[in-house]
């Protein structure tokens, strides 16, 4: 087996956007690093659910206006 093929796998610290902190193994970096997150799952919408929501009532409302009452429902 070649020599030095296999990337370094190190503990860092992962620092999340509101400021909790985790350890975790990774390539990334050098063992003992702290990586900052500037979007993680607590702050981008399509996980919280923000703007996307927004786009969804928009494509309901787009949906509605094409097909009206295409499947028996009430039409507006």
């Amino acid at each position: 087996m070649k020599a030095d093929t296999h990337p370094d796998y190190h503990e860092i610290t992962v620092v999340m956007t509101d400021g909790t902190e985790y350890k975790t193994r990774s390539t990334w970096g050098k063992e003992g690093d702290v990586m900052k997150l500037d979007v993680d799952s607590k702050s981008h919408p399509a996980f919280t659910g923000g703007s996307a929501k927004v786009v969804e009532k928009g494509q309901l409302s787009k949906f509605e206006n094409r097909y009206g009452n295409l499947f028996g429902g009430d039409s507006k």
